[in-house]
């Protein structure tokens, strides 16, 4: 298994994972409830959680490659929803 995650430092935290569970529903799984999210692709797993202080985004994959790929996905969805802040992606295995 192979997981990756980044934190993102943003006010709109709750508003961004509401808009990529929603976004993603149309294709695959994806479920929100409160400050929380999963998004289920066929590679691996997205999920989310919301704070006042930003967004944190773990992928969890079978390998680094997909988990990488899963990463740049997750991330070029929410540059497209965020157009109007810049956000610094630092994916990295969790501690």
């Amino acid at each position: 298994m192979a997981i990756l995650e980044t934190r993102l430092a943003t006010e709109h935290g709750t508003r961004y994972l509401i808009q990529l569970c929603k976004h993603f529903a149309h294709k695959i799984p994806a479920t929100y409830e409160g400050n929380e999210g999963q998004i289920s692709f066929d590679a691996g797993v997205c999920r989310l959680s919301a704070d006042t202080a930003g967004l944190l985004m773990s992928v969890d994959a079978g390998n680094a490659e997909d988990a990488t790929m899963l990463a740049g996905v997750m991330a070029r969805h929410l540059e497209r929803f965020a157009f109007r802040e810049e956000l610094a992606f630092d994916w990295k295995a969790p501690d």
